[in-house]
């Protein structure tokens, strides 16, 4: 009965734990062979029976039968069989062995402390095991849960009975968070550790952005439209790469939605990181270009072999290109998976023409290399920087030392241009304070000044008056202007 009613108590804490019915046997088998173990020193000849069906458990002891008893634990005495069974020790003899029934309560009151402590943490290590099987399969799943503790480095989520980890590498960084807030993450990795399962989510890893662009835009669920690459600055700005694989489909529009409605859901829960959205194409040149948006490349040299481009632009939108921090070009490097370098116009015929300078006109360079170097056909600079060092080294008459002068000058000329230009442009800004020409605002300021002394209106004045005069765009041709621009939230 007593054994029954011990069963009925773990049964009822294992449901509340949620622990399985063949766990919570293997948990009893463990738990009493510990406290045998605890009793007598010894449980190797011990085993335990639990059948949860009857709430039934028997512990069994087998020990070899002895002339003289020197282990009490492991051996046994014909006599002492005699006691508790005189008709059994009638069919026993030396050496055979003797299965003994343990009584649970030889264990004493002393011994539940124990019981419920070792209990306790089997439950616990079966609650960590099944929590580890659960996320090992979620991995890459996006998850709600709710912020416990905040510490210097980790952020800590809970979901009903597991807490995750957020690193401080894996947050949005403009993110900040409160105790009780509610986050969403995608699961990154799950490992076991002598602490229990450490559950790694992140907001920056890019494939957060992919599963939030799958969850708001069905057709990427249906693979229909599908994401060729990401690359972020994580709440600042990121760039992907989209292909639908139905002509019907506009995959850039069906990403956006209509009127926004699908990237600005993804974009709020981003705390507002922008997304270019590209369309993908198989020409490179037109790739790269839809990349670097909202730059406009003038021209583009693009070498497939080696996934390397250099980008042309005007030189006031190079700072556009370029992005603050080279976000931008950066971005759209990854995306594309090009190393792109961007220049300004004016930058870049320079240095095309310094590159096309002869070595014969450099200063310092090695006198006695130039012939050799023109006979292999190197006369510019672009031809020597183009040259593979090893096979430089094997023209005669070009050695690694004279090869390092070469550099030296070569290096030495490009920096004099640049100090050049330099000097120059300090020069032009002095000459623009030392003239007495009048600064092109106070010419405004003083033309202003006699327009509004006399009679005539002034000119802005009449502007604002006509512009007020027109009628003002109404919201069916505002919705056509956002249509018709280029996707950039």
């Amino acid at each position: 009965m007593i054994n029954k009613e011990l069963v009925e108590v773990f049964s009822e804490i294992a449901r509340e734990k949620n622990v399985e019915r063949s766990e919570l046997g293997s948990i009893i088998e463990s738990l009493f062979l510990h406290l045998v173990e605890r009793e007598r020193g010894e449980s190797s000849n011990c085993s335990v029976i639990v059948n949860l069906d009857k709430g039934e458990f028997e512990i069994y002891v087998e020990k070899i039968i002895v002339d003289d008893v020197e282990d009490p634990v492991l051996e046994i005495s014909l006599d002492e069989i005699r006691e508790i069974n005189s008709e059994m020790a009638n069919d026993l003899e030396i050496g055979d062995s003797y299965v003994e029934i343990i009584d649970p309560m030889i264990f004493g009151r002393r011994m539940i402390h124990v019981a419920k402590q070792f209990f306790s943490q089997k439950l616990q290590d079966v609650e960590k095991k099944y929590i580890y099987e659960d996320y090992a399969n979620r991995i890459g799943e996006i998850i709600i849960g709710t912020v416990h503790q905040i510490q210097r480095d980790n952020v800590f989520v809970n979901i009903e009975h597991a807490e995750l980890r957020m690193p401080r590498k894996e947050l949005i960084q403009s993110e900040r968070y409160r105790r009780g807030d509610t986050v969403r993450a995608v699961i990154k990795s799950v490992e076991i550790t002598s602490k229990g399962p450490d559950i790694v989510i992140s907001r920056s890893d890019n494939h957060f952005l992919y599963k939030m662009f799958e969850m708001e835009v069905p057709e990427i669920e249906d693979g229909v439209i599908e994401i060729r690459s990401i690359a972020r600055y994580p709440g600042e700005r990121a760039k992907i790469i989209v292909q639908s694989h139905d002509r019907r489909i506009d995959p850039v529009g069906a990403c956006v939605g209509m009127r926004g409605s699908r990237i600005q859901a993804i974009v709020r829960e981003l705390n507002n990181e922008k997304i270019d959205i590209v369309n993908y194409t198989e020409q490179s040149e037109i790739l790269i270009s839809r990349a670097l948006s909202p730059a406009k490349p003038l021209n583009l040299y693009i070498d497939d072999d080696r996934n390397y481009c250099i980008a042309i632009f005007e030189d006031d939108e190079l700072e556009i290109a370029i992005g603050r921090r080279g976000v931008n070009v950066n971005l759209a490097s990854k995306v594309t998976g090009y190393k792109i370098d961007a220049f300004g116009k004016e930058e870049y015929d320079r240095k095309q023409a310094e590159q096309e300078t002869l070595l014969s006109d450099l200063d310092n360079f090695p006198k006695r290399s130039i012939k050799p170097l023109e006979e292999n056909d190197i006369n510019t600079i672009s031809d020597l920087m183009n040259s593979d060092e090893e096979k430089l080294v094997e023209i005669k008459g070009i050695t690694e030392k004279s090869l390092e002068k070469m550099y030296d000058s070569i290096q030495s000329f490009i920096e004099k241009n640049q100090e050049s230009l330099d000097e120059v442009a300090v020069e032009e800004a002095k000459e623009e304070s030392v003239t007495g020409e009048p600064n092109v605002d106070e010419v405004t300021v003083e033309e202003a000044k006699e327009e509004s002394v006399t009679d005539e209106p002034n000119v802005d004045e009449v502007a604002v008056e006509e512009e007020n005069e027109e009628p003002s765009a109404n919201k069916d041709d505002i919705d056509s202007i956002e249509d018709s621009e280029k996707v950039e939230v």
